[in-house]
């Protein structure tokens, strides 16, 4: 078949559908009637009675209803599936003659059935049906789904038509199955542990929290330019100074950035708070979390993804930023990235142009992130990242060009970020305008200088340590998806064409 006959076929079909449709508009008062009461689920009949011989089901005598989407047909029996697993119905012989919901039925069809549940001789449960109005169609599908053992077999027709997708892929259901259990299992583990849900706005006059370039937009009314948060953090550290001390917020951000298999410019990520708390704390906290969402969603503490394997049941290795870049460099010793001309002249052999206006602490970032971060399997933290590219964390007591500042990395891939916050107005109004003047250079990334944000501190918050988690991410690794669109209901896709 070429692809100019496929249209052509797929139009006859859709052609088809939609004269049985106009027959059933015709011969009954509504085409997609609302009336039909659906009172069991399949996943459940499954569960209760699954296992029960064809006979004890026959002396039951139980009368059922339920409703779903047409996924096969074959003879009499056709099957369906709804939100919570999949069941058949049985047509005799008799009523298929008569019935014109039947003989208009098409795999796709959404369906309404009642009768007596039963059990085949094959061991499958179904619904015999004993009367043509017992079997009504709810919802005729007016386009034919694809191949019932492929699916939908191009990938980015996938992400473009995730609908389709869900309809004929137990896989991909079972990724967010597997999505929505971390967040619910995330905000059961924190709100147990005395942490509050909060909102922060979306909507923000200037985009704060993170190194990042905002997508912008206008406020008609207002007459000003606002943007798209790349994160919730300045808001939520608003809160611990006005008295919430354990906040979080499950939240969608948005970052100007390209798109990869690792990222996407709208992603959720999770952000909480905890006053009287510091890094360390925070790594013990995010250690027993995920060993606990791994528990409660997967049911092991063992993930497996594309081909590796990570216990999260283990200890997690914790390493300095420095002393990861020894380790995984071999070749280098301390004295070649302990001042800025030694590691200037590392990371131009690594071939990174080093800019005039750089510190140590940014080249020596330059030089991990090119030859450390991918090869750190993990679950490990990183720790000690220097000041000089963490406006936010409080610097370290013994040595205050590094930040108590942590990163965990998983399979080469930064998951999450933490630190013990910056509380001294002073210093986080100069590191501001050291940001200010790092965009006045040219970088659209650096932050943003929030007069509103140093006037709370200049109130007062106490003691605090906070962590962002990637939820998009983590999602990959526990469903053992390659891309981040695998784990986003509807990633964005440039548009089509018109032509296409």
């Amino acid at each position: 078949m070429t692809d100019n006959q496929q249209p052509l076929e797929e139009n006859q079909l859709i052609a088809e559908r939609k004269q049985k449709l106009a027959q059933l508009g015709e011969s009954r008062p509504q085409a997609f009637p609302n009336t039909f009461k659906r009172e069991h689920l399949a996943g459940d009949l499954q569960a209760e009675y699954g296992d029960l011989e064809k006979e004890a089901i026959a002396d039951l005598n139980i009368q059922i209803s339920v409703a779903g989407r047409v996924m096969r047909r074959g003879g009499p029996f056709v099957g369906l599936r709804d939100s919570s697993g999949r069941i058949q119905f049985y047509m005799p012989k008799a009523l298929q003659k008569t019935s014109q919901d039947w003989q208009l039925l098409d795999i796709g069809d959404i369906v309404g059935v009642t009768g007596k549940l039963s059990k085949s001789g094959k061991g499958e449960l179904y619904v015999e049906v004993a009367a043509e109005a017992d079997m009504t169609i709810l919802t005729k599908s007016l386009r034919p789904l694809p191949d019932k053992f492929h699916g939908l077999a191009d990938q980015e027709l996938k992400y473009r038509q995730r609908y389709v997708d869900l309809i004929t892929s137990d896989e991909t259901r079972r990724t967010f199955e597997v999505r929505a259990g971390i967040i619910n299992g995330i905000r059961r583990y924190l709100s147990d542990r005395g942490f509050m849900e909060v909102e922060t706005p979306m909507l923000q006059v200037i985009p704060g929290g993170a190194t990042a370039r905002p997508f912008m937009t206008h406020h008609n009314a207002m007459d000003i330019d606002m943007y798209l948060r790349i994160a919730p953090e300045l808001y939520l550290k608003r809160l611990v100074v006005g008295g919430f001390e354990k906040v979080f917020e499950i939240n969608r951000n948005f970052r100007n950035e390209g798109v990869s298999t690792r990222h996407n410019p709208e992603f959720t990520m999770l952000e909480w708070y905890q006053a009287y708390a510091d890094y360390h704390q925070l790594m013990d906290l995010t250690e027993d979390m995920l060993r606990t969402l791994a528990q409660d969603v997967l049911g092991t503490t063992e993930l497996h993804y594309q081909g590796e394997a990570f216990d999260l049941g283990q200890p997690f290795e914790r390493l300095s930023m420095f002393d990861a870049i020894l380790k995984y460099n071999p070749n280098l010793t301390a004295s070649d990235i302990d001042s800025r001309e030694a590691a200037a002249t590392v990371a131009t052999k690594l071939s990174i142009e080093v800019a005039a206006g750089w510190g140590l602490g940014r080249i020596q970032t330059e030089i991990f992130e090119a030859t450390v971060e991918e090869r750190l399997k993990g679950p490990v933290f990183i720790t000690a990242y220097p000041a000089e590219i963490s406006p936010l964390a409080r610097r370290n007591d013994d040595n205050p060009e590094v930040t108590d500042r942590f990163e965990f990395f998983l399979g080469g891939r930064e998951i999450a970020n933490g630190f013990s916050e910056l509380n001294d107005p002073i210093d986080q109004a100069a590191r501001f305008r050291a940001q200010v003047e790092e965009k006045d250079a040219g970088d659209d990334e650096a932050m943003f200088y929030d007069e509103d944000y140093i006037t709370a501190l200049e109130y007062g918050m106490p003691p605090t340590a906070g962590e962002g988690i990637g939820i998009d991410r983590l999602a990959m690794y526990f469903t053992d998806s390659p891309s981040i669109k695998d784990v986003i209901l509807f990633p964005h896709m440039k548009p089509r064409s018109t032509g296409e």
